[in-house]
């Protein structure tokens, strides 16, 4: 199996195994707007369209419906007042939160059985991975 696999393999079991249970019924393509929420700054409709890509009457939809279960909410932008931004509420952070990362417990009952160096390689490891993808 050649790296790229192989990474993705234990990515996915990773998180197969160590993410959280949740009640939510929410969408892929939701879980993504409220990532891109999070991660961007300065978040719009045009901005979300781009991401999925979709048009931005579809993203509209799919944010109207997110502002609906209360993931989200509309402000107005410091540096321009007719540009509206997303941000997301806590509830949509909670949300994105079980959606999206790993489960702290379970992660923790990993970590314990790790010596401090496997530990500080897994986390270097990830930090320069994470550094990489950011510099794309």
């Amino acid at each position: 199996m050649d790296r790229l696999n192989q990474l993705n393999t234990n990515w996915t079991d990773i998180y197969y195994h160590l993410r959280y249970s949740h009640d939510e019924k929410i969408s892929h393509q939701s879980i993504r707007i409220l990532q891109v929420i999070e991660k961007e700054d300065e978040v719009g409709i045009k901005l979300i369209a781009q991401c999925l890509q979709v048009s931005q009457n579809t993203a509209s939809e799919h944010v109207k419906r997110l502002i609906e279960k209360e993931y989200i909410y509309k402000t107005r932008s410091s540096v321009d007042e007719r540009r509206v931004i997303l941000k997301l509420t806590a509830l949509g952070t909670e949300v994105l939160h079980r959606h999206s990362r790993l489960d702290k417990e379970k992660l923790q009952l990993i970590f314990d059985k790790l010596t401090d160096a496997e530990a500080q390689s897994i986390l270097q490891a990830f930090q320069l991975l994470k550094q990489k993808a950011v510099e794309k």
